[in-house]
């Protein structure tokens, strides 16, 4: 049987917002895990699944979670620190930049870091490895170009 390259995109972010509030407003992180899915062109399978957690300790928050037909959105904040992290993970490509910008601006982040993360089993990590995996898919593309 032969071995598919299989690649999802995880985008991580890690920042600090401005607005604290909005860092502790069930309703909005519940309004953000809803639309996000139609921004980036991704399929919802449910709808979010949003609760409080830790109320009255330090490390308080929220964290919710929304499932794509692609993967899942899911977010973890705490308002004391100003601190939110969210994952967007798809096996359908998307706009990095785009979801980034959408993030930033939905929780107002001022400072903030990010990872992009090829994910996937078969993925290789080295390029001299990878090369004449994706040449022997794009011959394929061609071949079947050809005949028909």
């Amino acid at each position: 049987m032969k071995k598919i390259l299989e690649v999802g995109t995880h985008l991580i972010i890690d920042g600090y917002s401005e607005d604290p509030k909005l860092l502790s407003d069930v309703e909005l992180v519940h309004r953000f895990l809803d639309e996000c899915p139609d921004k980036m062109d991704m399929t919802k399978v449910l709808p979010p699944y949003v609760f409080r957690y830790g109320e009255g300790e330090e490390r308080a928050g929220i964290s919710g979670i929304v499932i794509i037909a692609e993967s899942h959105i899911s977010i973890h904040t705490f308002p004391k620190q100003c601190y939110l992290n969210v994952d967007v993970f798809s096996c359908k490509p998307f706009d990095v930049e785009e979801a980034k910008r959408y993030v930033v601006n939905y929780f107002r982040i001022s400072t903030y870091q990010h990872q992009v993360l090829d994910r996937g089993i078969e993925y290789p990590k080295n390029l001299g490895f990878g090369m004449p995996l994706v040449l022997e898919e794009r011959l394929g593309v061609l071949e079947k170009m050809v005949h028909t």
